[in-house]
């Protein structure tokens, strides 16, 4: 008798532990271990491919600062889909997670860029310039199915059109469990999508504190850049990282990880500072720089965690 595939890849491998997240990056908040990823905006299949092979957890596809083309998006997931990985792990969970940011600010109408995205087989969305708790609303809304009648998380109500043929066909799972799967977590818990929000204005960090607690969100990613020339400093002032680390406390105390952007200089500060969401670099090839931080990142994690370095 032949077995489904998607019953043959649930299974683990004699000896390991099974794999039951979709998402690797959920899986990974949830051990509260951090994840290393880079943007990138060189979309073709094959540089997919090329970022799918790395020892990156996640890729942020920039949609904001490069062109809104969801062919090539498509062509990209695709591209980051390692058959023999899959099968050899026996799991459906990809290494490297695929989040797309979207060009749309958050006081802009975005519900059908996520939607499409989110179509495409997107297993998380970034917006970018979220600046008061309703923006955030409304994206935790847009990547929701409207819920069933009864269940505890029926709120907040749930805008996303339901059409998930091509979505569960690249996640390799049934469109009855995509439609159950497909939704943010950590408010449902069982929930296979991340919302990320990007707070990188003064406005937002006057409204950091209720932004962090609008049920939906999945973590918060500095912008530290726009950040900078929304307060009027050069990039590095000390007034940008007394802002970021403010903006971490909040996300932090919501119990939510919190991102920023840094480089091989700056890795290990950011683990020790508690961020869990670090980029590291850009995919204009994953340079000895980029190799650098991320394993420097793991290695002082790995460190704080024994207790052989004090934070």
């Amino acid at each position: 008798m032949f077995l489904p595939l998607a019953v043959v890849l649930s299974v683990s491998a004699q000896g390991e532990e099974p794999v039951t997240r979709i998402n690797r990056f959920i899986e990974l908040t949830e051990k509260k271990e951090p994840a290393f990823g880079i943007f990138a905006w060189n979309l073709s299949p094959r540089s997919g491919a090329n970022i799918a092979d790395t020892a990156l957890d996640f890729v942020i596809i920039d949609l904001e600062h490069g062109p809104f083309d969801m062919t090539r998006l498509e062509g990209y997931l695709l591209g980051m889909v390692n058959k023999q990985e899959l099968v050899e792990k026996r799991s459906l969970q990809q290494r490297v997670v695929p989040i797309v940011r979207i060009p749309a600010p958050g006081r802009e109408p975005a519900q059908w860029m996520i939607k499409q995205v989110l179509d495409s087989g997107a297993m998380g969305v970034i917006v970018p310039h979220i600046e008061t708790p309703e923006e955030a609303l409304a994206a935790v809304q847009a990547c929701r199915y409207p819920q069933r009648v009864g269940v505890a998380d029926f709120h907040p109500e749930g805008k996303r059109g339901a059409a998930y043929r091509w979505a569960a066909r690249y996640w390799g799972v049934s469109r009855e469990d995509y439609a159950r799967k497909a939704d943010l977590w950590p408010l449902d818990p069982e929930g296979e999508l991340t919302l990320w929000v990007m707070a990188e204005s003064v406005k937002a960090l006057e409204n950091i504190e209720e932004i962090v607690n609008v049920p939906g969100i999945g973590g918060v990613f500095i912008g530290p850049g726009d950040l900078a020339f929304s307060m009027g400093v050069p990039p590095g002032d000390p007034a940008v990282e007394e802002a970021s680390l403010k903006i971490l406390k909040a996300t932090q105390n919501a119990g939510l990880p919190c991102g920023t952007l840094t480089g091989v200089s700056g890795v290990e500060k950011c683990v020790k500072q508690g961020f869990r969401i670090i980029a590291v670099g850009f995919d204009d090839g994953l340079s000895a720089d980029v190799e650098r931080a991320i394993s420097t990142g793991r290695e002082t994690n790995a460190q704080i965690k024994a207790g052989t370095m004090v934070k």
